[in-house]
């Protein structure tokens, strides 16, 4: 039975973390907005990081993405910029979503309230 049980933990896939995003905020910037956002995740290097954050819209349509292109293991947690969205005027609240090069877009979003 132990040997059972044994075989079933090793052929279950590992799930790395989801990147978190601890804190979000948004500034207008004459037509556009500029996100800073914060994002942790226990990144290994270049086998698993986290890859990327966008702005969704409360229905989930894409209006920004900014992509990493390196890892963060040594920088927990990070903060990175992205100017230029787009958001519509009637909009008073956006999402934002992480992913990672190994698990894709992480389940929960961080929801942000425009100023």
């Amino acid at each position: 039975m132990r040997y059972l049980v044994l075989c079933a933990l090793m052929a279950s896939p590992a799930f790395a973390d989801d990147p978190v995003i601890e804190n979000a905020t948004a500034k207008r910037n004459g037509d556009t907005w500029r996100f800073d956002v914060t994002v942790s995740h226990p990144e290994t290097g270049w086998d698993d990081y986290a890859d990327g954050w966008r702005v969704l819209d409360m229905e989930g349509n894409e209006l920004g993405m900014r992509v990493l292109h390196h890892p963060h293991e040594n920088e927990q947690p990070f903060t990175l910029s992205l100017s230029g969205v787009a958001i519509p005027e009637d909009t008073s609240q956006v999402q934002v979503q992480a992913r990672t090069n190994v698990d894709g877009w992480a389940e929960d979003t961080f929801i942000v309230t425009l100023p």
